[in-house]
């Protein structure tokens, strides 16, 4: 009990806050609305529906004896479907507000207690006679239908609309005039004549808040499973933006989130970038000038590196490490890994205008180098700091032949390994220059070097 009593505080304040995103981030809150737009859509289409359905039923069924010439029946039902006709209408415009969607709930209830009402009229009988009309039912599913929105709010107006609809229609019966009608505590003399037993439609009343109430609280529970879904999703979307969509997949996918020491061994190429002369020439300009530069950089550099079906496992400063075939298998991994530092160079170049139009003074040029061979690629740090990155030979290698540019003048190079490798894998573009036997610092066996730029 203390349980239920402390929800319907909680939904209290949800009705009084207009839910429950006043502390979340606007895109979350942004993409609540969205879906909360198309529930309201998907409600609106649901009740088009079941009035076709009623209005349907009721033009082929043969009319019921006793019934007089005057009905309001299909009045009722076509003033309900062009109201929800434009509804539905309407939430293809724009987003209904609070104010629209209580009125649309007051036209709801209250057109069909109209229509439960003028069943005594039609059928010539004491207002008693409708409390026995089995459109009642049809309550219950408008208090239902509103749990299409996930707004536990508008279930519970519905719901209390419908009881207020509900007890006005038994008071009115119970205060018109009386003609054949009674009170009566016999329930069989109330089945079988106009007459009215207090218990059934308090029943009926405490039937429909039951239903209310029970739909309310399961939807204050499900919004807040939706809400933590739509955050989670969110913060996923968002993150995923930090890794590459390879990476992204392999942790959000995986039964077991990765641990530190969770690792694979793969063939796979390795890219190294490194922007030449960039910290002096960077000293010398504003920083905004230099963010501006380094994002024309990496967008045009991870454009060309996920073009050719390579992932970037870091960024480092103005050098970029970027993997082929590290986080999935790939039998072209040297070769995707040779045509992306190719076009990497045209694509700097290509950017080279815009970089001086931000104030870039100098040639603007990057080392580039590949390597391949085994690879570890695993999660490394602590238990409240984690990085998905790649280990091994060939990532000191690529790093060693990029900084080999500056004394090879050269723009891209490889080592004649991954020069076949990729060749056997269907590279195509020839060689500039073979430097056989080159010392290379930092590694201790002379490289056969392969010059592609």
């Amino acid at each position: 009990m203390a349980r239920i009593i402390e929800m319907l505080k909680a939904l209290f304040a949800l009705a009084r806050s207009g839910g429950m995103t006043g502390a979340l981030p606007a895109r979350v809150v942004a993409e609540i609305d969205r879906r909360e737009a198309a529930g309201e859509r998907l409600v609106g289409w649901v009740q088009l529906a079941l009035v076709v359905t009623f209005g349907t039923l009721y033009a082929l069924s043969p009319r019921a004896e006793g019934s007089s010439n005057t009905s309001f029946t299909s009045t009722v039902l076509v003033i309900y479907f062009v109201f929800t006709l434009f509804r539905v209408w309407l939430s293809y415009r724009r987003v209904l507000p609070t104010w629209y969607l209580v009125i649309s709930i007051i036209a709801d209830v209250g057109l069909l207690c109209a229509l439960i009402y003028s069943f005594h009229i039609q059928y010539n009988q004491p207002a008693a006679f409708y409390l026995k009309a089995p459109t009642m039912i049809y309550l219950f599913i408008f208090i239902s239908v509103r749990a299409l929105r996930f707004d536990p709010r508008f279930v519970l107006l519905t719901g209390l609309m419908a009881a207020v609809g509900w007890f006005a229609l038994v008071i009115y019966a119970l205060n018109t005039d009386m003609g054949q009608m009674r009170i009566t505590r016999n329930y069989v003399d109330y089945m079988t004549s106009n007459s009215i037993l207090i218990g059934a439609e308090i029943d009926r009343g405490i039937a429909i808040l039951g239903v209310t109430f029970v739909l309310t609280l399961a939807l204050y529970r499900a919004r807040a499973v939706l809400i933590d879904a739509i955050s989670s999703h969110t913060a996923a979307s968002d993150l995923a933006q930090f890794f590459s969509p390879q990476v992204a997949a392999s942790i959000t996918k995986a039964d077991d989130l990765p641990a530190a020491q969770m690792s694979k061994t793969r063939e796979a190429a390795i890219l190294m970038v490194d922007l030449r002369s960039f910290t002096a020439t960077a000293a010398k300009l504003p920083a905004e000038a230099v963010m501006t530069v380094l994002g024309l950089y990496q967008d045009a550099a991870v454009r060309v590196i996920e073009a050719h079906d390579g992932q970037i496992d870091k960024f480092m400063g103005d050098g970029i490490l970027a993997t082929f075939g590290a986080v999935e298998d790939s039998e072209t991994h040297a070769a995707d890994a040779l045509r992306a530092a190719v076009a990497l160079t045209l694509a700097i170049d290509a950017i080279e205008p815009a970089v001086r139009a931000a104030g870039w003074s100098g040639p603007f040029q990057a080392g580039i180098a590949v390597s391949s061979g085994l690879v570890t690629v695993g999660v490394v740090g602590g238990q409240s700091r984690l990085e998905f990155t790649v280990i091994g030979n060939a990532v000191n290698t690529a790093a060693k032949l990029e900084a080999a540019n500056k004394v090879e003048g050269t723009r891209v190079l490889t080592d004649a390994a991954t020069f076949d490798r990729a060749m056997a894998q269907g590279h195509d573009l020839p060689a500039v220059e073979m430097r056989p036997g080159r010392h290379i610092s930092g590694l201790a066996k002379p490289v056969d070097l392969v010059v592609l730029a």
